[in-house]
């Protein structure tokens, strides 16, 4: 094992060759990542890819209890809410440190004017970060928090006041996730006077447990432990790294050897193998997920219901599980998992019927040999472990009702970005769930608002949508039950999607790691983890 000094050398030119990573210091981790992020500025995006690299960076006023759906304090050491549940008040944690870089040196400790700036930015379209700066805020607006805040304001240096102009029963979960995450008002003033405002994406400043130090694109991330960080106990590791590489067989085979102590996404055909390595352990986990067909009901012919009728039917789902999951999943009929609260335990699917299928798209004009375009992700995810071969059992259930099945496929940012951009006829896609509360599936993903943002199809219908924001302003979890309940009927009578599969979520890493645990969120977080010497 190399020395640190050395280590610290190669980390200042940024040239650490992949192949040396796992010779890094002694109290380093190597986490053996499979995609580039976009930026660090969560506020925009969705994927776990970029969650997991903004992660460590950041705080949010309110976070889950590591491994739970609990909410807990964060950069807020407690908050109150009104009778009303209009009127939330954040009482700031005093002494946090933002972090120190080589374009930054703050002059303050984290305050009230930091989460006006987070929020505000995402609120307000005429502020001048945001025009200096233009973006997008799927989630935040996918959630129609940018209707619904009304205004942000702070009442001392450590107390922050924000009015609803609705009740939100799932508010507070809302904002402990990572688009929430608090960023330096400080940093973005500095980073707008010298008009390089976009570095806020890839020079991020943060109050989190780690501070980034460097990143090559398909390469490494790297960070270094945050000597000033609030919470000591949670920084137990010098350097963390991650190791960026797609193909999961690779990832599975570094861990073995010791080259990262943490990976994610094994092939289904390399669970037993793993669980029966001493020098690892694997943690098993129901997985919150869905992996789903999404049809973009904005072309053509997908904008007719028997068109979409006729593809669901014609779906082999039972030979999908077979092959793609391997056992490791369970049949998905509904546009949530059966471990979300409110789930409808009486929607069944249409029976696998190929040659109705045909007799429907005959009856709605649709001629054989038809071309349409199939979206295949190029990551793998728990929800989906291997998409391409799922494309290609879709391609041949398909064939056989007339149509021909172009399979396509991108670099994972690209990707997403031309899915939100409606650019497919039909993707796979699939889900995790963020925050435990049913709106994070029912209006996350098939909502009007979340057009643009994480509805791959692009479908709005209002009587779905009067039902889901009817639900979101009940705080009684009765109310709110029934309410779902008529949701999730209409949306599978109207099919937007097709779900697929739920999957068990196999966690694989070395015997020496301590603290990891599995968020039923399917984040990866290195707060408290440490590494046995």
């Amino acid at each position: 094992m190399r020395h640190s000094l050395v280590l610290s050398a190669l980390l200042g030119t940024g040239l650490l060759a992949a192949t040396s990573i796992s010779q890094a210091a002694n109290n380093s981790l190597v986490f053996c990542s499979e995609g580039s992020p976009a930026g660090f500025d969560t506020a925009q995006y969705t994927t776990a890819t970029d969650n997991d690299a903004a992660e460590p960076l950041y705080n949010r006023l309110v976070e889950f209890e590591k491994g739970a759906t609990t909410v807990v304090p964060g950069l807020a050491t407690r908050w109150d809410i009104s009778e009303d549940g209009l009127t939330y008040t954040f009482y700031l944690r005093e002494g946090v440190k933002y972090h120190t870089t080589k374009d930054f040196t703050p002059s303050r400790d984290f305050n009230a004017d930091d989460v006006l700036f987070t929020f505000n930015r995402m609120l307000n379209p005429e502020h001048p970060f945001r025009k200096a700066y233009p973006t997008e805020f799927p989630y935040f607006n996918g959630m129609s928090l940018h209707k619904n805040i009304a205004k942000v304001e702070k009442t001392g240096p450590l107390t922050v006041v924000m009015t609803l102009n609705s009740v939100d029963a799932a508010f507070i979960q809302n904002i402990a996730m990572s688009f929430a995450s608090i960023l330096s008002g400080e940093y973005a003033d500095q980073l707008l006077a010298s008009g390089k405002p976009s570095e806020i994406n890839q020079k991020p400043v943060g109050t989190g447990p780690f501070v980034l130090k460097s990143y090559q694109k398909d390469s490494n991330i790297r960070y270094t432990g945050n000597q000033q960080y609030w919470d000591p106990s949670r920084v137990k590791l010098d350097q963390l790294i991650f190791a960026i590489n797609t193909d999961a067989s690779v990832r599975v085979q570094k861990l073995k050897a010791n080259e990262c102590q943490i990976t994610l996404h094994p092939r289904p055909a390399d669970v037993e193998a793993l669980k029966n390595n001493p020098k690892l352990q694997l943690i098993e986990k129901p997985g919150f997920n869905l992996g789903y067909i999404a049809y973009n009901v904005r072309h053509k012919p997908f904008d007719q219901l028997e068109v979409r009728q006729a593809l669901d039917m014609a779906v082999n789902k039972q030979g999908i599980l077979n092959a793609v999951y391997q056992g490791a999943g369970q049949l998905a009929v509904n546009a949530m998992p059966p471990t979300q609260w409110s789930y409808d335990d009486t929607i069944k699917d249409a029976a696998y019927n190929p040659e109705k299928a045909k007799a429907l798209l005959q009856a709605a004009g649709v001629k054989e040999g038809t071309e349409i375009t199939l979206w295949a992700m190029p990551v793998q995810r728990p929800y989906n472990p291997n998409a391409k071969l799922m494309a290609e059992m879709l391609q041949a259930d398909w064939a056989k009702i007339g149509l021909k099945v172009k399979i396509v496929s991108y670099e994972w940012g690209e990707y997403i970005k031309r899915t939100k951009n409606g650019e497919h006829d039909i993707s796979l896609i699939g889900w995790t769930g963020d925050n435990g509360d049913p709106d994070n599936w029912l209006g996350t993903l098939y909502s009007c608002d979340a057009i643009g943002g994480n509805n791959y199809s692009m479908w709005c219908d209002p009587q779905y949508d009067k039902l889901i924001k009817q639900a979101k302003i009940v705080t009684d979890r009765d109310q709110r039950t029934v309410l779902y309940k008529q949701a999730q009927q209409l949306l599978k009578q109207q099919v937007p999607i097709t779900p697929v599969a739920h999957s068990t979520v196999n966690q694989p890493l070395s015997a020496k790691v301590e603290g990891f645990k599995v968020s039923p969120f399917g984040r990866n977080v290195f707060s408290g983890v440490s590494i046995e010497q």
